[in-house]
């Protein structure tokens, strides 16, 4: 019984010697490949961006200059949806003010309605306590829309 255990013992550890040199193959293939790739990605780059062009051909050549195009074309695009989506927003923020700004005068109207021909004339005064002085158009020709700071 202690004989067969140990012949077990031994055949098991020579087996598991034997596989990692398999694997060190392995790995060593796949690191030559992924070299390989990576030397090939750095050598399409720099002939991207105008490097190393001596030795192509011209058919190599068009192609670059394609996939350039086609990049230009792709950059461009995402550009141009970027500025429309940027304008769409603006034109909403423009729109939302624009309501803002008719419901303030629709206010104001309705404000300078109820005290005849007279402007209210609103300033913030006393730690932003808001109080109005009525005021003869005679005696101030700006019309003024909002809140007049004062110090």
């Amino acid at each position: 019984m202690y004989r067969t255990l140990e012949r077990y013992r031994t055949c098991n550890s020579n087996s598991q010697e034997a596989t990692p040199p398999l694997e060190n193959e392995i790995n060593y293939q796949e690191y030559l490949k992924l070299k390989t790739r990576v030397e090939f990605l750095q050598s399409s780059q720099r002939n991207i961006l105008g490097e190393d062009l001596g030795p192509l051909s011209m058919k190599e050549l068009d192609q670059i200059e394609n996939q350039i195009d086609a990049s230009l074309k792709h950059i461009r695009s995402k550009k141009n949806q970027v500025l429309l989506d940027q304008l769409f927003e603006l034109k909403s923020k423009e729109q939302e003010l624009q309501d803002e700004n008719n419901d303030l005068r629709k206010k104001l109207q309705d404000t300078t309605s109820c005290c005849g021909d007279n402007a209210v004339h609103m300033s913030w005064q006393d730690g932003g306590q808001c109080s109005s002085r009525v005021l003869h158009p005679e005696h101030d020709t700006s019309m003024q829309i909002g809140p007049t700071w004062t110090s």
